[in-house]
């Protein structure tokens, strides 16, 4: 898990706008986007319910040969928890800074690497 509130402040404070929203988007269906306190013992708490959730060991459909990719899938699980994480989060701008709730994290949850990713930040407002 990668904590991104930092690096999204800083594109706020750099884009110069003082109201209005942040997206942050992953551009990935094997990661995702999601929000929550920044704490180390949570973040493992969050990992291991993914695994409960959806276990590796399972009989999934999408774990076949793809001719697409010319090999057997093996990343079934990454793209189910991804789908119960999400893939985005929009916070509010105010007086040039992201408002952010007390405690909150925003985490881009790797699943299926490590790999390079993208992820897309638009800053919009006035």
């Amino acid at each position: 898990m990668i904590r991104m509130g930092s690096i999204v402040s800083d594109i706020v404070q750099e884009s110069s706008i003082q109201t209005g929203v942040v997206n942050i988007i992953t551009l990935h269906t094997t990661t995702g986007i999601t929000v929550n306190e920044g704490l180390d013992c949570l973040e493992l708490d969050i990992v291991d319910l993914l695994k409960k959730l959806v276990p590796d060991e399972s009989p999934y459909v999408h774990a076949h040969f793809l001719p697409s990719y010319g090999r057997t899938s093996a990343n079934a699980t990454s793209h189910l928890r991804g789908l119960l994480l999400g893939n985005n989060a929009i916070f509010p701008i105010q007086n040039g800074k992201v408002l952010f709730g007390g405690a909150q994290e925003i985490y881009l949850v790797e699943l299926d690497g490590p790999q390079e990713r993208k992820i897309s930040i638009v800053v919009s407002g006035d």
